[in-house]
């Protein structure tokens, strides 16, 4: 039996080096003469398109089906770089995109000249890490919940978690004034009947700010991200739990042995993905909740608001064009290096 397996196997080895030899990578012209870039190659060149818009013709329902989206990415998100050239011109506009004059990188220095440059780099990135490490280990906390007590009230529960999603941060800001209005708010009110003590003015102290916005961010954006988890979670082969129940393993040991290793790859792609808005603050979030009060700035402003003000007051289309193009090019490369380190660390884990 060993002898002919190890004879079979060496025949399909042989075949398979024989298939290799026959289809490996030849130079235009290597067997029939033909000169590098000639007729051979546009022949092949044409059989190739045909044979695309075959495929296509043949699977017209699913083009169909991709074409708004195809659309809307290419109206909405590649049309508009023509406007990256805003950064580095004093834009006005009577003398259009191409007409007015080229400035340089004198757009990008009214941000970095700014005495409050590093208050808003400090804020902005702190509040995203923070964001992305509370929401992903709380998202899946609730997604394993989830998956555990799943039954016939799921569907309500999954609707409860998802709704504060779609809610806009102007209606969000008003829910939360309700709780923190200084006269009136449901905690300042608990504070007094309970605890009996002075009403807190929470517009106007900076240090309690970090809780609220992290709070808040947590509250709005945690049922979409369980879902995603809960999503990954459910589509786990159940054999693994079986044998792990077999073994004697408990729900704690199937959690951190089981669940979450299978669903590090989905884990890691969010990760690799929220790091390309690192430098890019939730405007909504920290402009309406916070109120816009100014005694708060300091803890509440990040890039994208204080970009705002001053376009605003100055109307400087080019400044506000600059500092959207230094945020898109250092997220490019947080994702990047993102992506990087974590393939070196584990290939299976990285999005490319």
């Amino acid at each position: 039996m060993y002898n002919e397996v190890s004879y079979e196997q060496y025949a399909a080895d042989g075949i398979c080096d024989m298939m290799r030899a026959s289809f490996r990578t030849r130079t235009p012209g290597e067997t029939t003469g033909e000169p590098a870039g000639g007729a051979g190659t546009r022949k092949r060149e044409g059989d190739s398109m045909k044979m695309l818009w075959k495929t296509m013709a043949k699977n017209k329902e699913l083009n169909a089906l991709i074409l708004p989206g195809f659309l809307y990415v290419l109206v909405m998100s590649y049309l508009p770089m023509v406007g990256i050239i805003i950064a580095f011109k004093q834009y006005r506009y009577d003398k259009g995109l191409f007409g007015s004059s080229w400035v340089g990188f004198d757009n990008f220095r009214f941000f970095f000249v700014s005495d409050q440059a590093w208050i808003l780099i400090r804020n902005t990135v702190l509040y995203n890490a923070g964001y992305i490490v509370l929401t992903a280990i709380f998202a899946i906390a609730l997604a394993v919940f989830m998956y555990e007590i799943r039954g016939g009230f799921i569907k309500l529960y999954q609707t409860i978690l998802f709704l504060p999603y779609f809610l806009s941060f102007v209606l969000v800001s008003y829910i939360t004034y309700a709780f923190l209005d200084h006269q009136s708010g449901y905690l300042n009110e608990a504070l007094q009947s309970v605890f009996g003590a002075e009403p807190v003015r929470w517009y106007a102290e900076e240090r309690y700010w970090p809780y609220i916005l992290n709070v808040v961010h947590l509250w709005k954006s945690i049922g979409f991200s369980a879902l995603m988890y809960f999503a990954a979670i459910i589509a786990i082969d159940q054999t693994y739990y079986e044998a792990a129940r077999i073994d004697g393993a408990t729900r704690l040991h199937m959690v951190f042995r089981i669940t979450i290793p299978l669903i590090a790859p989905v884990i890691f792609t969010l990760f690799i993905l929220s790091m390309g808005g690192m430098f890019r603050g939730d405007f909504g979030l920290h402009y309406f909740v916070p109120n816009n009060s100014s005694l708060v700035y300091d803890a509440t402003d990040v890039i994208d608001t204080y970009v705002y003000r001053a376009l605003r007051s100055l109307g400087n289309v080019s400044m506000s064009a600059a500092v959207g193009l230094f945020q898109s090019v250092v997220g490019l490369v947080l994702i990047l290096a993102t992506n990087y380190i974590v393939r070196k660390k584990n290939e299976d884990y990285s999005m490319w």
